[in-house]
């Protein structure tokens, strides 16, 4: 994978719109609801994103007990408390790992973004 950029994936919780603002950047990044995939375990879309990596976006801490579990994953951004008005803080914080962090940085890795 080298220096890829990292591309994002947001769970089924996760406004589509914070999905939106990243492409209008050109960051690769798509929801589970535009896949069409509500309602799918944890696990399956944890695996799905790490099959194409993808890092994992969501507010939902069960990805961090599958991860501390031993599943492979590209990588989990967690967003402490459930604040869905905090979209301009995902949309900047997810841009910076953009631009600071590549594929191979996020294996396996959790990020917390706290959501004030």
């Amino acid at each position: 994978m080298g220096d890829q950029k990292l591309r994002f994936y947001l769970d089924e919780q996760m406004p589509v719109v914070i999905a939106k603002e990243l492409r209008r950047r050109n960051i690769d990044a798509t929801t589970v609801k535009e896949l069409k995939l509500r309602g799918g375990s944890d696990e399956s879309h944890l695996r799905r994103a790490a099959a194409t990596g993808w890092v994992l976006c969501t507010m939902d801490d069960d990805y961090v007990e599958l991860a501390k579990s031993g599943v492979q994953h590209s990588g989990i951004v967690l967003g402490v408390r459930k604040d869905r008005k905090a979209i301009g803080t995902w949309v900047r914080f997810l841009v910076w790992m953009h631009e600071t962090y590549c594929q191979d940085d996020m294996r396996n890795r959790v990020e917390y973004l706290r959501l004030v």
